[in-house]
């Protein structure tokens, strides 16, 4: 049987999400930061020590939109992926790949940038949050020509490759979307999906903020502090 190893509050969440929205069966793992980290029984799992990490047979996987793909083409029998016959093929492509590709490491360089101190006025840190709001407003404007999906009328795989960045990544990087119009709404038809309700049920996730409102929400590593010092 597919085993799927997740991290809580980690992108592991596309992986348990997808398997829910195929209906497909699988084993999961769950694993609790340690207080912030991995815990070592998933670092064990592979050389970088990472989530996700999926299981099957004698593969043991990692990076999400590798897991991703995997499952949708050897468990799922190609649903949520669109076929190069589909008129919104590209589409499906182009967001598939632009979650992980451009989206994430917007905001990762933006972490980074916060965590090693870099003043807000810095040239560096202003160049890459115009890059960012780039990355952002991309995608609201694609929302904003009708299209209730990423690839369309379609809900597909590209929809939970981008979710996880614009809510659960945003605890790390306090990233602000109110003026994201067309994105808010569409975060709302994401989470009021069944299968995404299983999947916060599932991996214990459902206490967790949905973050889907505008505001920045609060960040993850200041409450683990809080919490140790307590």
């Amino acid at each position: 049987m597919l085993t799927v190893h997740h991290l809580r509050v980690s992108q592991s969440e596309r992986i348990v999400w997808l398997c829910e929205e195929l209906g497909i069966d699988y084993d999961l793992k769950l694993y609790r930061r340690d207080p912030f980290f991995s815990p070592q029984a998933l670092k064990d799992l592979t050389e970088i020590g990472t989530a996700p990490v999926i299981q099957d047979g004698n593969l043991t996987m990692g990076e999400s939109a590798a897991c991703a793909d995997y499952i949708i083409h050897k468990h799922g029998n190609g649903r949520l992926a669109l076929p190069p016959s589909h008129p919104n093929y590209a589409d499906y492509l182009y967001w598939f790949h632009y979650s992980n590709g451009s989206l994430q490491p917007g905001v990762s360089r933006m972490l980074t940038l916060k965590s090693a101190g870099i003043d807000t006025s810095n040239d560096v840190f202003k160049r890459y949050t115009e890059r960012l709001h780039q990355y952002l407003l991309h995608i609201d404007n694609h929302l904003a020509k009708g299209n209730k999906w990423l690839a369309g009328d379609e809900f597909t795989a590209a929809d939970i490759m981008t979710v996880f960045t614009l809510t659960t990544m945003r605890t790390f990087y306090s990233l602000d979307l109110s003026a994201y119009k067309n994105i808010l709404p569409y975060l709302e038809r994401n989470v009021q999906r069944e299968a995404y309700k299983r999947y916060r049920e599932k991996a214990e996730d459902a206490d967790f903020p949905l973050m889907i409102e505008g505001p920045a929400p609060e960040n993850f590593l200041e409450k683990v502090r809080r919490s140790a010092k307590a």
